[in-house]
């Protein structure tokens, strides 16, 4: 899987992120109250991990590395429990969801931690494979 993939999801994820964060500000300013926090936090992370998501595509591009692309994934897997529990959370205000997040948050520590050592290890190619594409 080419790092072209990556790039398209963290794309797409992080104008999913700008669009939820307009969306929290303005459109449900009133159901949240004081759950905005929670929101924003939700909005903040999920842009973060989108970028992550960027850098991983670059990465793959450059290194030949199943960790790597394994790290993407669950980046994108963490954007979608953490984030997605903290917006559920933040517009239901169901407290359950609260339990949920921290699965994402594990996921997000091992994609980060798997992404530094998936670039540790990686022999680093010759001619960076951007530059041929």
């Amino acid at each position: 899987m080419s790092g072209r993939v990556f790039i398209l999801i963290g794309s797409i994820a992080a104008s999913i992120s700008v669009l939820a964060g307009a969306f929290g500000a303005h459109a449900l300013s009133d159901v949240l109250g004081e759950r905005a926090d929670v929101y924003e936090t939700a909005a903040r992370y999920h842009m973060y991990h989108a970028l992550a998501l960027v850098l991983v595509g670059l990465l793959v591009r450059r290194y030949e590395s199943k960790m790597i692309r394994n790290a993407g994934w669950l980046f994108l897997a963490g954007i979608i429990v953490f984030s997605g529990s903290l917006y559920t959370l933040a517009i239901t205000n169901d407290g359950l969801w609260g339990a949920v997040t921290p699965v994402g948050g594990v996921l997000f520590v091992a994609a980060w931690l798997m992404m530094g050592v998936g670039v540790w290890k990686a022999p680093r190619t010759s001619t960076p494979s951007y530059y041929s594409r």
